[in-house]
């Protein structure tokens, strides 16, 4: 054949130079995500792999491979991989199954060739998002009413990017039937949304959390599919649905400085945050030099010390307001709450000790907060209290409980959570948030606190403390019910705002 028809039938095209029909011109671009896609009436059978790519003009296809043809190329298909795409058929999207801006959708037929490409005619975009703000997701809703709950198909692509403020999982160890995960993500628009994972999906998020060492600020999740149920607005995964945590995405990136910028009140820190963005291990007396050196920021380490010594002085409790947290003032027949202006309020015991701790490099004064403690001891304040009960004494002003003197001699390896807090000239203590199992692994559903005299644990709403006219009397303190067996939910993690 002539040379140059040849050259003629390979030329090069745009996705938007697509036409219905077979297609011998090549196509360069970058393979953004894939998924399969299968049969839940058929026991899971394998219909074909939905597969996203992007060309230099940063449009986006849908391009589909079925079952059958999957195995030729399922070994060349990596997110982020390059390839020259030729002799491939363009047909129209179902009605109710469209992943892109684009109606045509390419199919690969026995032709088809996929050759990976190291050096493009042009450099083609490293990730492609659509991502949609609170009203267009409320608007996209309306098109998705004729589509069954969970099912996979939904119109456009429908992606968000937010700010992690919880996680709540109802995924136990080892797994059972009917999982689910809710991520409560605030969108830029400051509006919030409940996303949820089901399932496999939902144990695969759950595993991905756990096994992270620090709690990601930031959520990228693709393929979503919008509901309105009781009048408010969620969002459930869907089998097309990827999520990238942080700074994995460049978009993910960009929202994660400007969340750490805000949180310190000063320029994102974003060379020194790379260098300290797992939980670094450091010693005491490099914890105690990097708060006068560095950026104030909110940071973790690690460290391994000894108890050296526990400051009885400063009691073992506290008696805080169920709503707030904070410390409640005690009159002679009353709690009375500063930051709830609350002169009734109802305390909840919480435990808070100082500890002198050190390595070989030096000595810091740190505070073990309730959280920590409860989980360390599987002991909460109410209990060690009603232990360590004494007629006419105040439960704050009782004798350090044995378990807790205990730990003097002992040796831990403990997270510290470095805040602002940290960086002023009035800092004197250092907030132990998590505790390390055995190989310094930390647990990741662990508590996080905040630093001050509270702790962001949830109380059981028995847990409370009510004064009565009679000083000796200890107040109604029951016993902490345990939340046991199969069917139990369990949170993964508090991921703070903020």
């Amino acid at each position: 054949s002539d040379p140059s028809s040849f050259s003629m039938a390979m030329a090069k095209v745009f996705f938007s130079d697509l036409k219905s029909g077979r297609c011998s011109s090549v196509v360069e671009a970058r393979l953004l995500r894939f998924w399969e896609a299968r049969n839940v009436k058929r026991g899971g059978e394998l219909m074909w792999m939905d597969v996203l790519m992007v060309d230099v003009n940063s449009t986006v296809m849908q391009v589909t491979i079925s079952a059958g043809r999957l195995p030729q190329f399922r070994e060349k298909l990596h997110a982020g991989t390059m390839f020259s795409v030729s002799g491939f058929d363009v047909s129209r999207c179902a009605q109710n199954f469209r992943l892109t801006d684009s109606s045509l959708m390419i199919r690969f037929n026995e032709s088809t060739s996929f050759q990976e490409l190291t050096e493009p005619d042009s450099p083609l975009p490293e990730e492609a998002f659509r991502f949609r703000n609170h009203s267009e997701l409320i608007g996209l809703v309306n098109t998705n009413t004729q589509l069954p709950e969970n099912d996979t198909g939904f119109e456009f692509d429908v992606d968000i990017i937010g700010e992690i403020l919880s996680v709540k999982s109802t995924v136990c160890d080892p797994p059972e039937e009917k999982n689910r995960v809710m991520v409560t993500l605030k969108l830029d628009s400051d509006e919030t949304v409940t996303l949820s994972f089901f399932d496999s999906q939902a144990v695969a998020f759950h595993i991905q959390l756990e096994a992270m060492r620090v709690d990601p600020k930031v959520m990228v999740v693709t393929s979503i599919n919008p509901k309105i149920v009781g009048g408010r607005l969620f969002l459930n995964a869907t089998s097309g649905t990827h999520v990238y945590f942080d700074k994995k995405t460049e978009a993910g990136a960009a929202l994660f400085y400007r969340l750490v910028a805000r949180d310190t009140g000063l320029p994102s820190a974003a060379p020194l945050l790379k260098s300290y963005a797992k939980v670094e291990t450091m010693t005491i007396a490099d914890l105690s030099s990097f708060i006068v050196s560095a950026a104030s920021q909110e940071i973790d380490f690690l460290c391994t010390g000894r108890v050296v010594r526990i400051d009885t002085d400063k009691g073992w409790c506290y008696v805080a307001c169920s709503k707030c947290s904070k410390k409640l003032q005690r009159t002679e027949s009353a709690f009375t709450c500063g930051v709830c202006n609350n002169p009734q309020a109802v305390g909840a015991l919480r435990y808070r000790v100082e500890m002198a701790i050190s390595d070989d490099t030096a000595e810091g004064i740190f505070v073990w907060f309730d959280g920590v403690l409860t989980k360390l001891h599987s002991i909460r304040a109410s209990e060690a209290a009603q232990m360590l009960a004494e007629d006419g004494v105040n439960p704050e002003d009782t004798r350090l409980p044995p378990f807790i003197a205990d730990m003097e001699g002992k040796t831990y390896t403990f997270q510290v959570r470095v805040t602002a807090f940290n960086f002023t000239e009035h800092h004197k203590t250092f907030t132990i948030t998590r505790i390390a199992e055995d190989h310094g692994r930390l647990p990741a559903d662990d508590v996080v606190n905040n630093g001050d005299d509270d702790d962001d644990d949830d109380d059981d709403a028995s847990q409370t403390i009510e004064p009565s006219t009679a000083a000796g009397d200890q107040g109604g303190t029951s016993k902490a019910r345990k939340k046991t067996g199969a069917g139990a939910s369990k949170v993964v993690k508090k991921v703070r705002a903020g």
